[in-house]
């Protein structure tokens, strides 16, 4: 071999000064760059395509009423919710493992559809939790995607089909699982059409979006990108299809219950009024939505209709908030009693100091995250201050709690 080749890459001629790293071989070369472009073509290469084999049955053990339980440790209250979203899984299972009936005509012959969820409720009651949460019982690929990134297809931002690149990514693209996987739709509300009335800009992360996901939501085969991002007529495609794909959706939908309560008053107020209105609850209103209440917060119809079951969230009284500071297995006060264990120290909270963080937390109206990120502004001094010094117990008193929280809003006056 001349000299001239010892430091250069036999398959592209950079010189070893240009690379990074330079691998020899036998009588040959390679750099960094060449070697990584070889390995995104075996990814693609290897990654399979839909087959129409029969699919193997998925083994599932338990009953609605255990996942509760399972959600129970984790998620305080929201008996409704989970009740259908139990439901919903413990049907998804059932009908991954329907056999196809090879009769024509006979009773067996019943081929259950799918049922999709739409849960309503407000920030912090625990929609994603409830989908997370669920997600670790689960032997079947699940994801959880953002609908806000969401635009029409030739606009910025990421197409429709990106839901299902990230089911892809979560079963190691594995096409025959993830035809059968869960995708939870978070933040649904955000592509809600943005007016009633027609205008002559297209509303491309609003109702353009829905009417991209109408035919992934009901079932038919879609090209995907298998690594996300753009589509492109060069990119390698991989066939998809969503017919036995269960699909949950969850947003905040804020200012739906004007919506609610405009309807609830018409019906009050007409001839056909109801008598008995002190039974209607003001403070939950979200109990009494209907898909009619969708389509007038600006759902379209055709998308409500492959939703078809509506659930709502509750939202979280004094007594919830309470509970999920000390309650569920991963409680805020018992993820800092581990971390200060971990530097063997023994955290303690002044029964006061967890009611005043309640107190705080129904004031600012943020539901469970509002919990954090009081206990964050409480915690902070501490946590900075106490590695550094030779404690093994330390108490937060309603005092200390009160003095950081009044001097963190004080900044935030002084700032705004």
């Amino acid at each position: 071999m001349s000299k001239q080749n010892v430091n250069r890459c036999t398959f592209c001629g950079r010189p070893k000064s240009e690379t990074e790293l330079l691998v020899e071989g036998q009588d040959a070369f390679i750099c960094n760059y060449c070697i990584e472009q070889a390995h995104q073509i075996l990814v693609e290469s290897s990654i399979p395509q839909s087959s129409s084999t029969p699919k193997g049955k998925i083994e599932f053990n338990y009953k609605p009423s255990d996942i509760k339980n399972f959600l129970d440790q984790y998620v305080i209250g929201q008996e409704n919710a989970k009740k259908s979203l139990c439901v919903a899984v413990y049907n998804h299972y059932k009908r991954l493992n329907q056999k196809p009936s090879k009769t024509k005509g006979k009773n067996d012959d019943v081929e259950i559809e799918k049922s999709n969820i739409i849960m309503v409720g407000q920030t912090g009651t625990g929609k994603t939790l409830l989908a997370k949460t669920i997600a670790r019982l689960l032997n079947v690929p699940f994801t959880i995607v953002d609908a806000t990134v969401l635009t029409e297809a030739g606009y910025v931002g990421e197409d429709v089909e990106s839901l299902l690149s990230r089911l892809l990514q979560a079963c190691d693209y594995n096409v025959e699982l993830a035809e059968r996987g869960i995708v939870f739709i978070d933040e649904i509300d955000k592509i809600a059409r943005k007016g009633d009335n027609p205008s002559i800009t297209r509303d491309v992360s609003g109702e353009g979006v829905q009417q991209g996901l109408l035919k992934i939501l009901e079932g038919s085969i879609v090209n995907v990108p298998p690594n996300g991002g753009r589509k492109h007529p060069e990119q390698r495609m991989v066939s998809v299809n969503t017919k036995d794909i269960l699909f949950i959706c969850g947003g905040a939908f804020d200012g739906i219950e004007k919506k609610i309560a405009q309807r609830i008053n018409a019906e009050i107020v007409g001839f056909n009024s109801i008598r008995d209105t002190g039974k209607i609850d003001k403070d939950n209103l979200l109990q009494y939505i209907t898909p009619t209440d969708l389509k007038s917060f600006g759902l379209i119809p055709e998308i409500i209709g492959r939703l078809p079951v509506l659930t709502f969230l509750d939202p979280l009284d004094r007594t919830a908030l309470r509970n999920i500071l000390t309650e569920p297995k991963n409680a805020i006060i018992r993820q800092y009693v581990k971390l200060f264990k971990m530097d063997g120290v023994d955290l303690d909270f002044e029964p006061q100091v967890l009611e005043y963080i309640v107190d705080k937390a129904i004031e600012f109206k943020l539901g469970a995250r509002g919990l954090r990120s009081i206990c964050e502004t409480i915690m902070l001094d501490v946590m900075y201050e106490i590695p550094s010094k030779n404690l093994t117990s330390y108490t937060v008193t309603l005092d200390y709690a009160k003095e950081k929280l009044a001097h963190a809003e004080f900044l935030k006056h002084a700032q705004a």
